[in-house]
C-alpha cells in the first residue's frame, strides 16, 4: 500500500493507523502547496482531486477520504480492534464519530488555515469551534478514548485535528479532557513513529 500524505494535515490520521495496524506500506510525501511529489511528479496526475489522504492499493485501486481509508486499513488486521466489528452498534458510533470530526472540526478549522477568510469573521469560526471542542470534552469524561477503553481510528483522527489548534489561534487549554486525550494518544508509539515520519518529532 501507498499512502499519499502532506506533513500535518488531515492524512497524519491514517498515517498513524498504519503504523498502528501493522501492515507494510510507503509513505510518500505530496506538497498541498505544490500538488507535486519530491520527484516532481505532478500530484494531480495521481489525485485529480489535488489533496490528501490518498491510499493506494497493491492492485492500484485508490481511497481518497480519510475516514474511509482508516476503515479500511482497521478491517485489513481486526485483531487489533482499531475499529468494532462491521455491523455492530460500536461500529456505528465510531462512525459517528467520524462523520463529527470530519463535519464539525476538521471543516470548522479550514477557515482559519485559509488566508483569505476576513479577519473579523475568524473570532466567530472559533467561537463555534470551541463549542464544539467543549462537547467533546465532555464526551471524553471518564473515558479514555472516545469509544470506551480502546483506541480506534477515530482517535487517530481527533487527535490530528486538535493538534491543529495551537496553530490557528484556538485555545483548549481549558479542556481538560480533551488535552488529556491529546497526550495519551500522543504517547503511544505508533502515534510517535507517524510524527517522527513527517518531521513533527525529533
Amino acid at each position: 500500500m501507498k499512502l499519499y500524505y502532506s506533513p500535518g494535515a488531515c492524512s497524519l490520521s491514517p498515517h498513524i493507523v498504519l503504523h498502528e495496524s501493522g501492515l507494510p506500506f510507503t509513505a510518500i510525501m505530496a506538497s498541498t502547496k505544490t500538488h507535486k511529489l519530491q520527484d516532481g511528479t505532478d500530484y494531480y496526475s495521481i489525485n485529480p482531486l489535488g489533496y490528501v489522504p490518498l491510499l493506494e492499493l497493491a492492485d492500484g485501486r485508490r481511497l481518497h477520504e480519510g475516514p474511509a481509508i482508516v476503515q479500511y486499513i482497521a478491517d485489513q488486521v481486526p485483531q487489533t480492534r482499531l475499529a468494532p466489528a462491521n455491523g455492530s452498534f460500536e461500529r456505528y458510533k465510531l462512525q459517528e464519530w467520524l462523520t463529527f470530526i470530519g463535519t464539525e472540526l476538521h471543516k470548522g478549522f479550514s477557515p482559519l488555515f485559509n488566508p483569505a477568510t476576513p479577519a473579523d469573521y475568524k473570532p466567530l469560526v472559533i467561537e463555534r469551534l470551541l463549542g464544539r471542542l467543549q462537547w467533546v470534552d465532555g464526551e471524553l469524561a471518564g473515558k479514555a478514548y472516545l469509544l470506551g477503553d480502546d483506541f480506534s481510528v477515530a482517535d487517530a483522527y481527533l487527535f490530528t485535528v486538535t493538534g491543529w489548534s495551537r496553530h490557528v489561534g484556538v485555545d483548549i487549554s481549558a479542556l481538560a479532557q480533551l488535552n488529556a486525550h491529546h497526550a495519551r494518544v500522543g504517547a503511544r508509539p505508533a502515534v510517535q513513529a507517524a510524527l517522527k515520519a513527517e518531521g513533527l518529532l525529533k
